[in-house]
């Protein structure tokens, strides 16, 4: 059984898994973040000791495994003294994937659009997602291709993300922990499917689940990790294993101050620097998915700027900047401003220098070097902005890929000491920027709904005063000395974002047939089907050509 040190004394964490249930358990990335973990059937606690009553020694029987020890318990149980059990640590990188050719573009697109998590349809109309990710995907495909084929013929995605996975296990090794580091994309090879086949095969007992998207989003880390439920709920190998999930990790300290090395390096560049615009572009998201699902990926985006704009400020820099939002498909309202219309109205304002900050994306792709390098610099030229220079991605990063490094470290000690009492849903929890005294967690998960955010936030000043550091997160002046903060259970929050998400597909009873002519509620009921099977093909074709229409047929004068 794992152990870690609490107090001086060495607490053991027993089998989460005593029933045959699958959950996806949630990490905490705050170093030194004071926990007590209920469960059903026995108890694993933390407390702020947990970082000083612990020793790294190398055990002789396994040479390559880190095991924590303290040497100062006296009540350690037999099993323990006998000597340490052999733990095979492993990383799970999250990540989207894409066509690593042109004939890839198609069939990945295809994957794209069947997600329901990325294309929203009514529990009537789940049936048809196949026929609409095939017409999409055709129809969008060749000018996909063209921009694929623009920056040499495919996305180098799964190349970089390759390297941040090795730069990650050499990291992990540097700091004492070696683990195997693996790959899993949505939508393109390697699939998450054949990671966790990879997994098993080695036989990793422990397992620390990282999407690499800096910020939460139910169509990025939330499509992701309601596969992995799917998958952990059919395989028997998987309910077995333990795991926690790093579900955001924008806060982060060595995230934040990567990104501002980068910012300030490109500033430099420039002849006039304070005239520079730093310009944050995020990947959109439809507006309904926030105001309608609860998405948290709106408010995470606008503290992640505001995050590294104190730290670029810090430095000297005190620029202004625009947040706007890119990539949006179809009619539909997505997320404002939109990164096109910004970029105009920053060269009607008479902006001349203007930095491009790719704030969503941690490794280069289509989005950064297609559409920011191409299309928005030609677009920000058109408007007037003689002055552009662009940020590049985090990639291999040292700074960032050791933080990365850091957070898998801290979450470990977490990795299956709790058991969700249903295996239902991913009880996700979202780390927050500043450290608590105290802090309780149910039985559940780990994690703050919205509103317990901001309560904690007003409680603990923060917006005000100056920022310091806390191990490896980032905490502002006033936390010490305030009332224990009440944390909520990971999945209590999820359970309330997925309940509004889920709201158009809850199962409804069949409708009553009546087969007779006239107007007979068999008659309504399929004359409703009709008329929605033709509303969506004609959404589909918007979405295809980003042209609406519905407007050109029924509004044109």
């Amino acid at each position: 059984m794992a152990s870690f040190g609490l107090m001086q004394r060495t607490v053991h964490c027993p089998q989460p898994l005593v029933e045959e249930r699958s959950s996806l358990v949630a990490g905490c990335s705050g170093r030194g973040l004071p926990v007590i973990q209920r469960q059903r059937r026995g108890v694993c606690s933390a407390t702020n000791g947990v970082q000083r009553g612990r020793v790294l020694r190398r055990t002789a029987a396994s040479p390559d495994v880190v095991s924590f020890v303290d040497p100062n318990d006296i009540r350690k149980p037999a099993a323990a003294a006998a000597g340490p059990t052999v733990d095979k640590v492993g990383v799970l990188l999250l990540n989207l994937g894409g066509p690593e050719k042109l004939e890839d573009v198609k069939p990945f697109l295809y994957n794209l659009f069947a997600d329901p998590e990325i294309i929203r349809l009514p529990a009537a109309a789940q049936f048809l997602q196949p026929l609409l990710a095939t017409i999409i995907s055709t129809l969008r495909a060749p000018k996909s291709a063209e921009g694929y084929e623009a920056i040499g013929g495919g996305s180098p995605l799964r190349r970089i993300t390759d390297e941040q996975a090795e730069a990650l296990a050499q990291s992990l090794r540097a700091k004492g922990q070696p683990a195997n580091v693996y790959v899993g994309m949505r939508y393109w090879h390697p699939y998450t499917e054949e990671a966790l086949e990879h997994i098993k095969a080695d036989g990793v007992t422990r397992l620390v689940i990282l999407p690499l998207y800096p910020q939460f989003s139910i169509s990025t880390s939330g499509s992701s990790l309601r596969l992995l439920e799917s998958l952990f709920k059919s395989d028997r190998a998987l309910k077995s294993l333990r795991h926690t999930v790093i579900p955001s990790w924008y806060q982060r300290r060595g995230y934040v101050s990567a990104m501002a090395d980068l910012i300030v390096e490109e500033l430099r560049k420039f002849r006039d620097v304070p005239s520079v615009e730093l310009f944050f572009s995020a990947h959109g998201v439809p507006k309904s998915y926030v105001e309608e699902a609860g998405d948290p990926y709106k408010e995470e985006m606008e503290e992640c700027v505001r995050l590294i704009m104190a730290e670029v400020k810090q430095r000297g820099f005190a620029n202004t900047h625009t947040l706007a939002y890119q990539s949006r498909v179809g009619p539909a309202e997505w997320l404002k401003p939109y990164t096109d219309e910004s970029i105009k109205e920053l060269g009607q304002r008479g902006v001349k220098s203007l930095l491009a900050v790719p704030i969503s994306f941690v490794s280069e792709h289509i989005e950064t070097l297609e559409e920011i390098d191409m299309e928005y610099r030609e677009l920000a030229e058109e408007s007037g902005i003689r002055n552009w220079g662009r940020v590049p991605a985090l990639n291999t990063n040292t700074a960032f890929i050791n933080d990365l490094a850091d957070a898998v470290m801290e979450a470990l000690p977490y990795v299956g000491c709790l058991a969700g009492p249903t295996d239902s849903l991913v009880p996700l929890a979202i780390p927050r920027t500043w450290t608590v005294e105290t802090a309780y967690v149910s039985a559940s998960g780990l994690g703050l709904s919205l509103s317990d955010r901001s309560a904690i936030a007003t409680r603990s000043g923060v917006g005000s005063g100056s920022s310091r550091e806390s191990g490896s997160s980032i905490s502002r002046e006033g936390d010490r000395g305030r009332e224990p903060a009440l944390v909520a259970g990971g999945r209590r929050d999820l359970e309330m974002l997925l309940q509004a998400y889920d709201r158009e597909r809850r199962t409804l009873p069949s409708p009553v047939v009546m087969w007779e002519w006239g107007w007979t509620k068999s008659a309504e009921t399929w004359n409703g089907r009709i008329a929605m099977i033709a509303i969506i093909i004609i959404l589909a074709l918007e979405a295809a050509s980003g042209q609406s229409i519905l407007k050109n047929l029924f509004l044109a004068e």
